[in-house]
């Protein structure tokens, strides 16, 4: 694979072959990746008195999270060793020859923050807003505000257009199209409707 250069990203942006909207300030393109600024909505878990999340259970999963709206201005507290789901401002298109990843920015992870858990891959044909991981694992509360740059995404050629890529009507594209946090639909995942 190889990584698309700033002169390539812009490139495709203006042919419309990669979509990301609203992309507002040239400044977010960087050498080799394009900036991606924090959502306003986040699902953060409730403090629950049961023993385990069971992803087989239809209303499991959906019932530990709550949703929060922060208002322009106002801030998002991530405390230490908590988790929480945001998405990026930008709803990004990614075509049937490219895949991309969600990086974290440096200067977030200095302040111990990181933005994705494991679903850092975005496969070819996925378009949506892009669902944030986020984590404290640092020892302070850190302010994240709506519109920050928190994360870049990098965008990689694959040897052939995919064949059946994400979206694809025969494919299982739990997220396609999403627009604010999702909780996990892990329970519509074939091996565990299996009986």
């Amino acid at each position: 694979m190889t990584i698309l250069s700033d002169k390539t990203l812009k490139e495709y942006l203006k042919k419309g072959k990669i979509a990301i909207e609203p992309l507002e300030d040239e400044m977010q393109i960087q050498p080799s990746s394009i900036d991606m600024r924090l959502g306003n909505e986040f699902k953060v878990f409730k403090v629950i008195r049961k023993p385990y999340i069971d992803p087989k259970d239809p209303e499991d999963v959906a019932s530990y999270m709550e949703s929060t709206t922060v208002e322009p201005g106002e801030a998002f507290i991530i405390h230490p060793n908590e988790f929480a789901l945001a998405t990026t401002n930008e709803y990004v298109k990614v075509p049937d020859d490219l895949v991309a990843r969600v990086e974290g920015r440096s200067s977030m992870g200095r302040l111990g923050v990181t933005m994705h858990v494991t679903a850092g891959f975005i496969d070819p044909g996925f378009e949506g807003k892009i669902t944030l991981e986020i984590s404290n694992i640092g020892a302070m509360p850190v302010a994240l505000y709506p519109g920050q740059r928190v994360c870049q995404i990098v965008f990689e050629t694959m040897t052939t257009p995919s064949e059946i890529p994400y979206g694809h009507p025969s494919r299982n594209s739990k997220y396609m199209g999403q627009v604010k946090p999702e909780s996990s639909r892990i329970k519509q995942d074939y091996e565990l409707k299996k009986e």
